[in-house]
């Protein structure tokens, strides 16, 4: 049966870019079936919406999908455009791998480091958000539940089982937010005594900021809670390039979203200078979910011999060209 993909272009340079990894999907041999869909700006100028319910039950029917940066308007009702399809779909695993490529402007080689964030409490969730009326106080509210920690828990650890990796690091801030905080530490600690074999760390999270910058290769498996988990992640990308280099995956028990991780670029959009990496990599990650291991290491091979090579490389990895002659140099090596 074939496997049909919700595809959601976004805003600024997304259509560029997802069209980018879409040429090389087809290319590699993947037979989908793609059902387009708007959400973001285009949705609002289109349908009067950010996230048309057409759109949420074409995610919702195939269960995947592949998504462009969006763009949330200030002031429209919601905190993130993001934020509310990780709600609605219960995307509770956020994925966040970042590995070296030769060939980029990276301070750091042989960088392999996955940062799994819990996607829907703690304080990034924006519960309980309110402002008084006099504009003179501001407050939110973080909520953190033992099954959401055993959850992202267990999805570390199972993650390193998979994939043969050593070391889980739990990053908390248990010393000071020893409520919240606390709680995600404490089940982090009764989870990891299940794998053995998996040596268990924690570190605290600041700590855990600096050590990155000074010594990253000392880490393998990050897992922390919500916002931790995006700044952390955020950091990680910044070891092997930027924004450009990471994917991400939003994974829940029947629904998974992968995207680029990186803003719209509205002052590029249009201009054929984005560098389609990290949705080409977001494609990886989800050919890998639905077990097309093989075309996942097709791609990334062919991706990095373009970046190591420097084969008409984007202006951010040092070349001079754009989106569509670095596609097309991915495209020749398969």
């Amino acid at each position: 049966m074939t496997q049909r993909i919700t595809v959601l272009r976004g805003d600024g340079i997304g259509p560029d870019i997802i069209d980018s990894a879409i040429q090389i999907l087809d290319k590699v041999g993947c037979d989908f079936e793609y059902d387009y869909a708007d959400a973001g700006l285009t949705a609002l100028e289109q349908h009067g919406e950010l996230l048309p319910k057409q759109t949420l039950d074409l995610i919702e029917k195939n269960g995947v999908t592949l998504k462009g940066p969006l763009t949330t308007p200030v002031g429209e009702g919601f905190t993130s455009i993001n934020v509310s399809l990780r709600k609605q779909f219960k995307l509770y695993a956020n994925l966040r791998p970042v590995k070296s490529f030769k060939g980029t402007k990276a301070r750091y080689e042989d960088i392999d480091i996955v940062t799994i964030r819990e996607n829907t409490e703690g304080m990034y969730s924006g519960l309980g958000q309110k402002v008084s009326e006099d504009g003179s106080e501001a407050e939110a509210m973080s909520k953190i539940t033992r099954e959401g920690a055993e959850r992202i828990v267990t999805f570390a650890y199972e993650l390193a089982k998979r994939e043969g990796r050593k070391k889980v690091t739990a990053v908390h801030k248990a010393n000071i937010l020893k409520s919240t905080s606390g709680l995600f530490l404490k089940v982090a600690r009764e989870v990891g005594e299940r794998y053995p074999e998996i040596e268990s760390t924690e570190m605290i999270v600041d700590n855990t900021c600096m050590q990155l910058v000074m010594n990253p290769h000392q880490f393998d498996v990050i897992v922390t809670t919500n916002l931790f988990g995006d700044i952390i992640s955020d950091l990680c990308a910044g070891l092997v390039g930027g924004l450009g280099m990471a994917p991400g995956a939003n994974i829940g028990e029947n629904c998974a979203i992968f995207e680029a991780v990186h803003g719209s670029a509205p002052d590029i959009a249009g201009k054929n200078l984005a560098n389609p990496t990290s949705v080409i990599l977001a494609s990886v990650q989800m050919l890998e979910y639905l077990n097309m291991s093989d075309k996942a290491e097709k791609i990334l091979t062919a991706l990095r011999d373009v970046i190591e090579s420097g084969d008409r490389t984007t202006r951010d990895l040092g070349g001079e060209h754009g989106t569509t002659d670095f596609t097309q140099a991915v495209l020749e090596r398969l």
